[in-house]
């Protein structure tokens, strides 16, 4: 049982870490938090993209990526595309644009984007 909780400690050890880590890059590069960024007005976001799938919004194609900063996830929602060269999982980026909902959910229609290199 020890052994369990102290691999589950370093294993949250590494998380904080890394996510105190995206969060610095984030305010390095003068963004907001995605859980602190208001709704409706522009801001600018930087994290980590999670994961990047194609699916349909209202009947129109989308290509949605979840992008982590360390202190939230915000869905990046880029209508009628089916593929962005250089949008991909593991990818570090800025997005500009307005934050709204769709259900619980933060979500950046069409945003901006700067692709760290």
């Amino acid at each position: 049982m020890a052994g369990v909780v102290s691999r589950w400690l370093d294993r949250f050890s590494v998380e904080q870490q890394e996510d105190a880590e995206l969060r610095g890059r984030a305010v390095a590069a003068g963004c907001a938090a995605i859980k602190d960024a208001p709704p409706r007005e522009r801001v600018d976001v930087h994290g980590v993209l999670h994961d990047v799938t194609l699916r349909p919004v209202d009947d129109v194609t989308a290509l949605e990526a979840s992008l982590y900063d360390g202190t939230g996830t915000i869905t990046l929602i880029w209508l009628g595309r089916r593929r962005i060269e250089g949008i991909a999982a593991g990818r570090s980026l800025t997005a500009s644009g307005r934050i709204g909902h769709r259900g619980q959910e933060r979500v950046m229609y069409n945003p901006a984007y700067r692709l760290d290199s």
